[in-house]
């Protein structure tokens, strides 16, 4: 959608209090000349929920402004990052909001500009709905994580576990009491990372591990994504758990 600086300044200073929440300068059409990029939202009245979060992008050669919006488009602490993740030479847009939820979940996007149209290439649904996982306690003091889509499995030691949390779980010779499913949350963390030191960025995924209950916390599964030329496709993926005093 494009929008002219008269308009975009007059939706700024209307009654519904659209703002810039935040802003960043890059060649994000790849003509060799920066261009500005905003996040605009709804203040929401003392309360650092923001809604009507938009993607705003002003050409740095035409002065042209376009309008992005997201499904995802309420939220907290929304955040901007500019980076080359496909290798076209051109920056590319992060954008990551805060749900609030009580799973520490994210929405997050990724636009770039391909074949001469901006587009976006991961968001935060598509890639919970592939990136789905098995959680199952086990006799012994373990945990088993099956990654569905990958079709990889790990298991998790329990015995660093107060020994309350397992006696609850386990009998005295360590099989388990009743079966006990815990699960994996959606999305948590996105983070940009140069792994290679290309000056391409992959994505790093961050989804948390529960078990009886999303307080309970086990770990979390870790999964690199990298650019193919099509797709954000996974590189490898681990499993971080937590460690024990000694």
């Amino acid at each position: 959608m494009q929008l002219n600086l008269q308009t975009v300044l007059s939706r700024q200073m209307n009654s519904n209090r659209t703002v810039i929440v935040t802003s960043k300068q890059g060649d994000i059409d790849g003509d060799g000349t920066k261009d500005n990029v905003f996040l605009t939202a709804n203040k929401t009245p003392d309360s650092p929920f923001w809604k009507n979060i938009s993607l705003v992008i002003q050409n740095g050669r035409t002065n042209q402004y376009e309008q992005v919006p997201m499904k995802n488009d309420a939220g907290y602490n929304p955040t901007l990052f500019l980076g080359d993740f496909t290798g076209n030479e051109g920056d590319d847009i992060l954008v990551v909001i805060d749900t609030g939820g009580s799973g520490g979940s994210i929405y997050a996007y990724v636009f770039s500009y391909l074949n001469g149209q901006l587009m976006t290439i991961f968001n935060s649904d598509s890639f919970n709905e592939s990136f789905q996982y098995d959680v199952n306690y086990e006799n012994h003091y373990k945990v088993k994580v099956n990654s569905t889509y990958l079709k990889e499995r790990y298991i998790l030691d329990l015995t660093y576990k107060e020994q309350e949390y397992l006696s609850e779980i386990y009998n005295k010779d360590g099989v388990l009491k009743a079966p006990i499913e815990g699960w994996v949350n959606p999305l948590s963390g996105l983070y940009p990372v140069d792994f290679n030191r290309d000056g391409i960025y992959e994505l790093e995924a961050y989804q948390r591990i529960a078990g009886r209950y999303n307080a309970d916390s086990l770990g979390f599964v870790q999964t690199v994504l990298k650019w193919n030329g099509n797709a954000f496709a996974p590189e490898r993926q681990n499993v971080a758990i937590f460690g024990e005093e000694i």
